[in-house]
């Protein structure tokens, strides 16, 4: 019987559980490996802890573990209700938010690491962040998939610390009522792109689709409704998504270093973002969001639970 302890928070309205003890021993090594030992012996926690009956589709996991870089305040690796993350921008946030409310970090910088690199992090005060992604980059520009049910797409495929897709030009208006209509269109996009073969770089997945549209907000730039791996829609405008737009932005020559970018969510809360070009041609991205702390718990494996790893389709 393993029961965790675990802290929940939202970054402009997405969720993130932040487990703070009970988590699985991984043992030393790259995070990289550790998430491979997670997912081969320990993913009966991940259910436990993201699906419900004890968690939704929506949530994304941290799991706080050691380092292996002395300049690192802690390991963190990312998982959601199908898998695991490389890097997650919102759950960042949510991570310095959750760190700062135990006490352990102080507003200053201080840096992350993950499975896919290290991040940087700029704690304003105790709910605002600034994340200083990993590098970013487009990798291949205006792709036609055919969808069936929607007709050919276009799109670009960016590394934002995940494979995006972003469509250029959205199905219909980008707000909460046209949820179901926008998660669908997102979804055969996602499946044409897998039974087509398009990928990201060396064969990655894209398992994220984004959709853009005009700012509802005079003072924003884009509007935009992110498709996540496990089917549901971020809530958040998307810390990787925002990167992997700015990585498109920059291509174009659309949108010049350190310029302030304003990306809303789908249900309206926003990321403030800007970029530093890298020496690669790449882009180091800057997204700026708030989180605030709004549950603590304990996940309990109660002997005789038939759900105590979660529902699972």
């Amino acid at each position: 019987m393993t029961d965790l302890r675990v802290i929940d928070s939202h970054t402009e309205g997405e969720p993130t559980r932040v487990v703070i003890d009970g988590g699985p021993d991984l043992g030393g090594g790259p995070l990289s490996a550790r998430v491979t030992r997670f997912a081969d012996r320990f993913d009966h926690l991940r259910r436990r802890i993201i699906l419900e009956p004890r968690g939704s589709d929506a949530l994304v996991g941290a799991l706080l573990c050691n380092p292996t870089r002395d300049d690192c305040a802690a390991g963190v690796i990312y998982f959601n209700n199908t898998g695991y993350l490389g890097m997650c921008g919102h759950g960042t946030i949510g991570v310095a938010a959750t760190l700062a409310y135990l006490g352990r970090v102080e507003p200053g910088v201080f840096r992350l690491e993950t499975p896919v690199g290290v991040v940087g992090v700029d704690l304003v005060d105790a709910n605002t962040a600034t994340v200083e992604n990993v590098a970013s980059y487009r990798y291949r520009k205006d792709v036609p998939v055919d969808v069936p049910g929607v007709g050919e797409v276009t799109g670009d495929i960016a590394w934002g610390g995940n494979w995006f897709f972003l469509v250029k030009g959205a199905p219909c208006p980008l707000t909460l009522d046209h949820e179901r209509e926008l998660t669908g269109a997102a979804l055969r996009i996602r499946s044409a792109l897998r039974e087509q073969g398009i990928t990201g770089e060396n064969g990655g997945e894209i398992d994220h689709i984004e959709f853009f549209a005009e700012a509802h907000a005079d003072d924003a730039n884009a509007r935009n409704f992110v498709l996540c791996p496990g089917g549901a829609y971020d809530r958040s405008p998307c810390g990787t998504g925002t990167s992997a737009k700015l990585a498109c932005l920059a291509a174009d020559g659309m949108l010049a270093p350190d310029t302030d970018w304003v990306q809303e969510s789908v249900i309206g809360s926003r990321f403030v973002a800007r970029y530093v070009a890298a020496d690669d041609g790449r882009i180091i991205p800057r997204v700026t969001g708030r989180a605030f702390v709004c549950g603590q718990a304990t996940l309990i494996d109660q002997p005789g639970d038939p759900f105590a790893d979660g529902i699972r389709a």
